[in-house]
């Protein structure tokens, strides 16, 4: 691999780790950056999983405390999501990787309208849960999207912070530990799935995780003080132009 590759690859880690801490949604960025270094699209998927796991993982000893009041009750949540991320992240591996290529654009555009819409479906979520928290309806939306996470799973975190709360772990913190535990536990499992499948660019993974490591010990301290509303129109806007930049490569080009 080039020095400059490298340098490009560390760079975006960086950015892509300090965009999570503060705002979430680096995928967005650091997605296009792997396949733009000449990685195929399925590598550069499976890949990225690995560049952000330390931005993903990090927020977990801050919810210590958390985490410990949930206790046993989480087991059921970790098993449910665990089975959902290890279906999807095989379906990746087993699929036509003619077939991922065609789904980029509508995967990117899904994961932009869940960054951008997630807070109003959050809310639905909660207003129509009802008496069903706890029920198979719910853990069944657990698995799918888990699904979904395991194959692509860029915006999943405000879905997974919803069920947290349909549970009835409705205080927000309780509910982002458990979420920010679930995302960092299939994305392990999915990890581990890719590099089995021999997915995984390791000297392109390794650079950007250096990156991101960097950037999300940075991001956490830049994040009280950055202005999110901004940052998240940012990603919106790019996630949209992006997904039309791939729709006209896919089906028009």
């Amino acid at each position: 691999m080039a020095v400059e590759t490298i340098l490009f690859l560390v760079c975006i880690g960086v950015f892509g780790g300090a965009w999570n801490a503060v705002a979430g949604g680096a995928t967005l960025f650091t997605f296009p950056a792997l396949m733009a270094t000449g990685l195929p699209p399925v590598v550069a998927n499976a890949t990225n999983y690995l560049a952000l796991l330390p931005s993903n993982a990090a927020a977990l000893p801050a919810y210590r405390s958390e985490l410990r009041r949930v206790g046993a009750t989480i087991w059921p949540l970790l098993v449910v999501s665990g089975l959902g991320a290890l279906a999807g992240s095989l379906l990746l591996t087993v699929s036509d990787p003619r077939i991922f290529v065609v789904l980029v654009p509508f995967l990117i555009l899904l994961a932009t309208g869940l960054f951008a819409f997630g807070g109003a479906l959050r809310a639905v979520l909660l207003s129509f849960a009802g008496e069903s928290k706890g029920s198979a309806l719910i853990y069944g939306a657990l698995f799918l999207s888990s699904i979904y996470g395991g194959y692509f799973g860029a915006g999943l975190g405000i879905i997974l912070l919803a069920i947290a709360q349909i549970q009835g772990f409705r205080d927000f913190d309780t509910a982002n530990s458990i979420k920010n535990l679930l995302a960092t536990s299939f994305t392990v499992l999915s990890i581990i799935v890719f590099g089995v499948g021999g997915l995984i660019a390791w000297p392109e993974a390794v650079a950007m995780m250096s990156g991101s490591t960097l950037g999300g010990y940075l991001g956490a301290r830049m994040a009280k003080r950055a202005n999110e509303r901004y940052l998240r129109m940012v990603v919106i806007v790019f996630g949209v132009v992006l997904s039309a930049v791939y729709f006209y490569r896919t089906f028009i080009e």
